[in-house]
Parts: structure tokens; C-alpha cells; sequence
């Protein structure tokens, strides 16, 4: 395969001038929905899905990528401004970002933070473009068997990554699956837990649900901690800086790190399950261990941002090879791109990047131009977004209400789901509080039926035998990973534990 034709191709795709427009828009629309503190790219995707709908499906999925990867972007203002992370992949980025900015370099750490963040999604991307062919190729000779043992590896990885509360996090998938099941059974014909509303005919779809449990369910959880009270009057003001772009040594201290946190990050991003929240704290931990300044991280060092950022988009990119070539989506985030590609009549698997090359290339090719545009917003744009971090978010939320309301009204103009998504959100909230998972529920719901349809056609091929798991080699392979990442997941977890414990900022 040429990989250089086929991304040549992509390219020419992804430059069409209206993909151009709905990339630059995704790509400013996720840096806001990271500005936003409480909510994420999982959130951002699942209210933005239904605007979507009826679009190219090239476009709309360009869109949607790059809300997810911009969202990265803007999560980091927030942590370096205000102290307060925009989601959680962006945590370890408050460590010594804040104290950066309480030390008067604001500005070169948020200059550092874009260009971190852009050398990490574009090694990131590199790699899919070389890595993602290998994996096709490899799971070609993928049949049923394997499609049903890969979706439990997908559930199975991230409910250890819950750790301590993986019981919550197991009721929380066996949730979703029960949601799954509404609706036809394929098989028989008959209708399962329909009670008689011929608009669950068609089952649940993920949509409202999804909308409710990140959209709503943040919100409420949101208003619950208090932050409709709080103003912004902790924000850390850069305007008046003696220097806004970092020095020489800013740069050259941090290259290798750089390079670390982008190999790190993308390595565990591409591991179903981990994702960039683990990828950052693992890429600080690292570098503070390796670092001839241990003792200044936590005090404003400009490595102890820098390998965070760089490891967390770099994670998001690792986590499209997954997504593309197995099917398999390891966090919320990629659930829903996943639920996005399965609404538009695609299905990622061994087989996607053959059949649709124009979509898969596409949109590797899209995500080279995203991160040279995320470079200049995120730049450029700083005052524009401090301006959106200073607006009270009980001005937010009630259009936010508005916007998951209008949103899940008009993909299929039904009250019924629209009652479900407000369903959702208090289900939502009641979870995010008790230490349920929302994104365990939502990945058991993607999954579930597709989980459902591959081992009835297994047991069909095999006559009801479960043997079928273990005479085929492709799903020894897949079962011997699973038990692997089972085996792995915690010790990653932990790894980055001891060393990321916040470090005391008694000026914060």
C-alpha cells in the first residue's frame, strides 16, 4: 500500500473549501468547549452531534475530529488562567502551568502549551498515517468471533481503568447493555421492552441518551458543586507581561521532552481504555523522574507543562487507530465518534480503510491541517477565549439547556427522545455524584448491539459452541492482549499516581 498516494488523496479531500470551513469551525468550537471548566470533548461531541446531521458525512466527521482534538487545546487555558482544568485529560497541566502564570509567565506558558499541544498531535498523526495500514492489515482475517471478543476487550479495558469503583463502573456498562437491547430482536421479529411506544420500535438511540449523560448530566453535577456562584475573579492576567513569547531556554530546555511526552502519549493513547487523562499524568511523572530539576516542578517549570500537553494530544491521536481499524472506541470521546460514524451508515473495523479510503484518509489528512489551525487559534485567539472564560456560567448553562434540547429534537423531531435525553441528564447527574460511570454506560450502549449481532452469528457459524473462541488464532491473539492490557491497565494507573499528586501552591 502507498501510504504517501493514499494521503495525497485524503489531502485532496480534506482541502475542499467546505471541509476547510467545518474543520476551522470544529476546530474553534472545541477550544471553546475546553475553555468551558466541567465540561470536555465527550460532552462537546454529544451536544454538537445533532448539527451534524444531514451534512457530507466527510465534512461532518472532520467537524467532529476536530472538536475532539481542539478541545485538548483549550482545556489548558483554563488550567493555566484559573487553576481549574477544562477536563480531565488536562489536569496535570495545572501542576506547574498555574504557578507559571502566578510567577508572571503566563503568556510563554500559554504559547508553550499551543506548540506542545501541536508537536503532539502532529507526531501523533504521523504515526496513524504510518500505523493504521499495519493494523488493517492485520485484522483482515477478523470474522465474527473476533468482533465480539474485541468489543468485550473494549468494555473490559476501561472498566479497569475505573479501578477502585469498578463494581459501579460493571452496573453502569450491564446499564447500557440493557438499553441496547429495546427494541426488534433481528433474529425472531419480536419487539423487546417496547412497552407498546412504537418509537422504541427502532430501539434507543444513543443521541439523547448520549446528549443527556455528558451534556445535562455535567451541567447538573456543575450547578450541584457550585460553580453558577463562582466568578472569575482567581483569573491570572497576562496582558500586562514584560514577555509574551517564551525565551530561547524555554525551547531548548523542553525539546526532548517534547519528543518523550509525543511517543509516550501516542503509545498509551492507542491502548483501549487508558486515554489522555493517563497519558498526561504518566508523560509528568516520567519527566519529573528524569528531570535535573525534580525539585521545581510544582513551582512553575516549564517541562512539567509541556510533557503533559504534548503526551495528551498525542493520546488523542493514538486513540483514532482503535477507533479506524478494530471498531474498538477506548473512552467516551470515541464512543461517540463512533456512534457518529455507525448514524452515517459506516462501520470502523479491519475493513474500513479499504472500502472507504476517500473517508479514512480523508480524515487523517484533515488532522494535519486541524493541528496547524489549532496552532494559530490557540495562539492568535488567547484574548478571545479569556474573554469566554470571564462570561458567568449562569449565563452558560441555560443555553446549553437550550442547545441539547433543540439538538436531540431535531435529528428525528421526537418528544419521546427528547424526554429521554432529560431522562438522561438526571441519570446522569445521580451518577457523576455516586461515582458511577456515564462513559462506561454509553460505551456498553455503542457496543451492545453490535457485541449482540457478532456472537449470535458466531454461535450460528460454531452450532453453540464456545470452543469457536479458542480454535481460531486471530482470537488466541485477541484474548491473550485482553488478558494482557487486564493485566497492564493498573500498573499504568498507578505509575503515574505517586508522583502526580498536586503539588502544594499555597499562592493558589
Amino acid at each position: 500500500m502507498d501510504i504517501f498516494a493514499d494521503l495525497m488523496m485524503g489531502l485532496s479531500v480534506a482541502i475542499s473549501p467546505i471541509n476547510i470551513l467545518y474543520l476551522l469551525i470544529g476546530a474553534i468550537v472545541g477550544m471553546i468547549v475546553g475553555v468551558i471548566p466541567g465540561f470536555g470533548p465527550s460532552a462537546g461531541l454529544a451536544i454538537l452531534l445533532p448539527v451534524t446531521f444531514g451534512m457530507d458525512p466527510i465534512g461532518a466527521i472532520m467537524m467532529l475530529a476536530a472538536i475532539y482534538y481542539g478541545a485538548m487545546y483549550g482545556g489548558t487555558i483554563t488550567s493555566i488562567l484559573l487553576n481549574t482544568p477544562g477536563e480531565s485529560a488536562t489536569v496535570a497541566s495545572t501542576f506547574d502551568g498555574f504557578p507559571l502564570a502566578k510567577n508572571g509567565r503566563a503568556g510563554p506558558a500559554l504559547v508553550m502549551q499551543a506548540a506542545a499541544s501541536f508537536v503532539g498531535g502532529t507526531v501523533g498523526v504521523i504515526l496513524i498515517t504510518i500505523l493504521a495500514p499495519l493494523f488493517s492489515q492485520v485484522s483482515r482475517s477478523f470474522g465474527p468471533p473476533e468482533y465480539f471478543l474485541l468489543a468485550v476487550m473494549g468494555m473490559l479495558t476501561l472498566l479497569v481503568m475505573i479501578g477502585s469503583n469498578w463494581k459501579l463502573g460493571v452496573i453502569s456498562a450491564l446499564i447500557g447493555f440493557a438499553l441496547g437491547t429495546v427494541g426488534v430482536d433481528l433474529e425472531t421479529g419480536q419487539g423487546r421492552y417496547t412497552f407498546g411506544s412504537a418509537e422504541l420500535i427502532g430501539g434507543i438511540y444513543f443521541i439523547p441518551i448520549a446528549i443527556g449523560l455528558f451534556g445535562l448530566g455535567e451541567l447538573f453535577y456543575a450547578f450541584y458543586n457550585g460553580l453558577h456562584k463562582t466568578g472569575t475573579g482567581g483569573i491570572v492576567q497576562y496582558d500586562n507581561e514584560e514577555r509574551f513569547w517564551p525565551t530561547a531556554q524555554d525551547w531548548l530546555s523542553t525539546r526532548m521532552t517534547m519528543v518523550r511526552g509525543s511517543v509516550l502519549g501516542f503509545v498509551v493513547g492507542v491502548i483501549p481504555g487508558a486515554g489522555a487523562t493517563i497519558a498526561s499524568l504518566m508523560a509528568y511523572s516520567t519527566e519529573r523522574s528524569l528531570s535535573k530539576n525534580s525539585e521545581n516542578f510544582g513551582k512553575g517549570e516549564m517541562a512539567g507543562l509541556v510533557a503533559p500537553e504534548t503526551a495528551n494530544n498525542a493520546a488523542s491521536s493514538g486513540a483514532m487507530i482503535p477507533l479506524l481499524t478494530l471498531g474498538i472506541p477506548g473512552s467516551a470521546s470515541t464512543a461517540v465518534l463512533l456512534a457518529a460514524f455507525i448514524m452515517w451508515g459506516l462501520r470502523p473495523g479491519p475493513l474500513f480503510m479499504e472500502q472507504n479510503p476517500e473517508f479514512a484518509w480523508g480524515l487523517i489528512a484533515s488532522m494535519y491541517l486541524g493541528n496547524m489551525a489549532l496552532l494559530a487559534i490557540s495562539i492568535f485567539a488567547i484574548p478571545l477565549f479569556v474573554q469566554i472564560i470571564k462570561v458567568p456560567y449562569r449565563m452558560l448553562a441555560p443555553c446549553i439547556v437550550v442547545v441539547c434540547a433543540l439538538g436531540t429534537f431535531s435529528v428525528h423531531a421526537s418528544f419521546v427522545e427528547t424526554y429521554l435525553m432529560f431522562a438522561a441528564g438526571i441519570v446522569g447527574f445521580f451518577m457523576r455524584l455516586y461515582g458511577f460511570s456515564p462513559a462506561a454506560l454509553v460505551l456498553a450502549l455503542v457496543l451492545g448491539p453490535l457485541a449482540e449481532e457478532a456472537l449470535r452469528q458466531t454461535m450460528t457459524i460454531s452450532r453453540g459452541s464456545f470452543s469457536i473462541f479458542v480454535e481460531r488464532t486471530p482470537s488466541l491473539w485477541i484474548i491473550g492482549v485482553t488478558l494482557t492490557l487486564i493485566v497492564l491497565l493498573p500498573m499504568l494507573n498507578r505509575f503515574g499516581k505517586p508522583k502526580v499528586e498536586q503539588p502544594a501552591k499555597a499562592d493558589g
